[in-house]
């Protein structure tokens, strides 16, 4: 069930934001539709939003910020927002066992129980919603290949297995190496 308060107080608040002529900004944008400030990084100043919730965010480079697990943001995230989630979500991957998925949409439960999901596809990761609770600094990432090699994964699925493979080198290397000194 979707609360009428909010969405009735709504319209008031993009008129009140034109006729001080300040534009309010992406962070309290987000926390009137009853989401954590911290689900973007720190910094942003251009941005736009319009009346039906559309809303798209321009950072100078893409980057990544430090969560429970890691968030990488694109150029441009744009989403629609609605009160207590953001729908149509697109720019905003999250990282699980060195793989990257694309984040579709965010969503608060129940706000007295704490948590916040981020639908990447056939599953929803559960965070605590604290962790979200101020914007984070973004670093920013470095795309040595092409302009989707860090989301895809292919670059860091690359070093791991490189890893990997110099461990086992390195274990069968020691296991020989006692078997010759017997």
């Amino acid at each position: 069930m979707i609360p009428l308060v909010p969405s009735i107080f709504l319209p008031f608040v993009l008129i009140f934001t034109v006729v001080n002529g300040e534009q309010e900004s992406i962070y309290q944008i987000l926390k009137a539709h009853g989401l954590p400030m911290g689900l973007l990084p720190k910094g942003i100043t251009q941005f736009d939003f319009d009346d039906t919730g559309r809303f798209e965010v321009h950072l100078d480079q893409a980057c990544n910020a430090k969560f429970e697990s890691e968030l990488h943001f694109d150029m441009n995230v744009s989403g629609t927002l609605s009160y207590g989630q953001i729908g149509a979500l697109s720019g905003i991957s999250a990282q699980e066992l060195f793989l990257w998925f694309p984040v579709k949409g965010i969503r608060v439960d129940v706000p007295s129980s704490g948590l916040i999901y981020f639908d990447v596809g056939v599953i929803s990761k559960q965070f605590s919603l604290s962790l979200f609770d101020t914007p984070r600094d973004c670093l920013v990432v470095l795309d040595l290949e092409s302009d989707n090699s860090i989301r895809d994964g292919k670059l860091l699925a690359e070093s791991t297995f490189k890893s990997q493979y110099a461990k086992l080198q390195y274990k069968l290397d020691q296991e020989s190496f006692g078997r010759n000194d017997m």
